[in-house]
């Protein structure tokens, strides 16, 4: 099953990247994972490692996930390791006048599970499709509201000079 969702953000790309390849801010916009933590010796980059865990209804599904495109700033995918298999990837789209475009896609199933597996993976879509809107949305505010301070301090700086 594939899910995906998208937002515009008014910011530079580079800024968006800055908070979305952080292992360190996941949790502050992903909707939906209760855990996010790195596993290995690299927290960032390509062959970094994470285990992973999504709420969904009441179960906790994932596991461990390695990045298998990282392309600063804009690219960055991972594939499971181990647990449910999953594909992620955000891309990010410079859009002109310091916008970005930012896509969320996600593709899961439950291999090998048969016809309840097939039912799963479409009861779960909901669920994953408005985590997706909810963690781009809570990016994009993070994102916005940075970029809204720096902007400020520069004018400050500024004035103060």
């Amino acid at each position: 099953m594939r899910v995906g969702a998208q937002v515009q953000i008014a910011a530079p790309i580079e800024r968006v990247w800055e908070i979305l390849a952080d292992p360190e801010r996941a949790l502050s916009f992903m909707s939906g994972v209760t855990r996010w933590e790195v596993e290995g010796e690299r927290s960032d980059g390509l062959g970094a490692r994470y285990r992973v865990l999504f709420r969904v209804g009441a179960a906790e599904i994932g596991g461990l996930i390695e990045f298998v495109e990282w392309d600063p700033p804009c690219e960055l995918a991972w594939t499971s390791v181990l647990g449910v298999d999953q594909r992620g990837r955000w891309r990010l789209r410079e859009n002109g006048r310091g916008r970005t475009r930012v896509e969320m896609r996600l593709a899961y199933g439950v291999a090998g599970a048969g016809l309840s597996g097939w039912v799963a993976e479409r009861l779960a879509a909901p669920t994953l499709r408005r985590h997706l809107q909810r963690s781009l949305m809570a990016l994009k505010r993070l994102v916005e509201h940075e970029q809204l301070r720096r902007t400020a301090a520069a004018r400050r700086a500024a004035r103060a000079a």
